[in-house]
């Protein structure tokens, strides 16, 4: 369990003060114990609204080990005109001789609107060159993101954060273009995407990933992105030409997509009210060759349904698919370390599903 080794803070301080006062107390820490060495893996910048803050902190407490080794929080306050800061660095517990244990420092600087204007200048000094920096707004300022984009080479965002699907889906190629996009909304589909793939791995169901003829999906209202982001992953790998979706006069937006061969490919989108948490509820895939295969979000895991083409049928739950959010969240900083090829043609494909 990690504790806190050391703490600082200042009122009406500048970067070169917090900066100093970070040297110095990694420098005591070492001097202390030759043990203590700091993390060196990933920067991470959040520019939180500070009256939602404790709920950031409490989600970024929650990450465990993906927890960044550097991390700066801009709170942002309106009517401030003090830059106050404090930072904390935390150990993975003091090492006996011989050993060695992690530092991972916590940077918080207090900010309003006159700061915004200096955000690389308080940020810069801030990071740790040579190491990928990851950037996260979870409170939208799209323009402050605009902005810091030029220290990071990450950024992670929620497209179902964005007012509506088309907003989502166009923030998030444009941030694309500039730098590499981890987006929860993708993530959350994961267990659905891996259960998919497995139901057409067997190499004599192969075949009948080219006669798919409908796609059903039921979401959170709130999640109609993350829904279109699945459809844009089936098209993607399947070299489906996506059209736009029309609203039929409810809840649901349906549409059609063509296979390589030009035959249709029936897609619908489905609200689910019920639904309490972000994400898909469920979503049924019909082939040609008479094979379906539903999945539905239920206690303990997926429910999934498997009917072939002579009409038997088979059910199972899939365990522990959702890992709620804190755990999406933590993910999310993982994947800052790696490259996912697949989320970039996803969302290109999403992006023919708008109106």
């Amino acid at each position: 369990m990690e504790k806190s080794d050391a703490v600082w803070s200042e009122e009406g301080t500048t970067p070169d003060a917090i900066e100093a006062a970070l040297r110095g107390l990694l420098f005591e820490r070492h001097a202390e114990n030759e043990g203590f060495l700091p993390a060196r893996v990933l920067n991470m910048i959040a520019f939180v609204d500070r009256e939602w803050s404790g709920e950031i902190a409490n989600r970024l407490r929650g990450v465990g080990r993906y927890h960044a080794s550097r991390m700066l929080v801009l709170q942002f306050e309106p009517g401030r005109t003090r830059m106050d800061a404090h930072m904390s660095i935390a150990s993975e517990g003091d090492p006996t001789l011989g050993e060695l244990a992690l530092l991972r420092e916590t940077i918080v600087v207090d900010i309003g609107e006159r700061h915004l204007d200096d955000l690389l200048t308080i940020a810069d000094p801030l990071v740790v060159s040579d190491l990928p920096t990851l950037l996260w707004s979870p409170h939208g300022h799209h323009e402050v993101m605009d902005e810091l984009l030029a220290l990071a080479q990450a950024i992670l965002l929620d497209s179902v954060d964005e007012p509506d699907a088309q907003e989502g889906i166009e923030r998030a190629c444009s941030l694309s273009d500039r730098a590499y996009v981890v987006d929860l909304a993708w993530l959350r589909s994961t267990p659905w995407r891996e259960r998919v793939a497995a139901s057409f791995d067997p190499p004599r169901l192969r075949p009948e990933l080219r006669a798919i003829e409908s796609l059903t999906i039921r979401h959170h209202p709130d999640s109609t992105v993350a829904a279109m982001l699945f459809v844009g992953w089936l098209a993607s790998r399947l070299e489906w030409e996506t059209g736009p979706l029309e609203a039929d006069g409810g809840a649901s937006l349906i549409g059609e997509a063509r296979d390589a061969h030009s035959n249709g490919v029936a897609v619908r989108l489905e609200a689910a009210p019920q639904l309490q948490v972000r994400g898909l509820e469920g979503l049924t895939l019909r082939t040609a060759l008479g094979h379906e295969l539903s999945l539905d979000r239920g206690p303990g895991g997926l429910h999934a349904k498997d009917r072939n083409a002579q009409g038997e049928e088979r059910e199972w739950t899939i365990p522990g698919a959702s890992r709620g959010e804190t755990g999406i969240l933590g993910e999310g900083i993982r994947q800052a370390l790696l490259r996912d090829p697949t989320y970039v043609p996803a969302l290109k494909a999403a992006e023919g599903l708008l109106a």
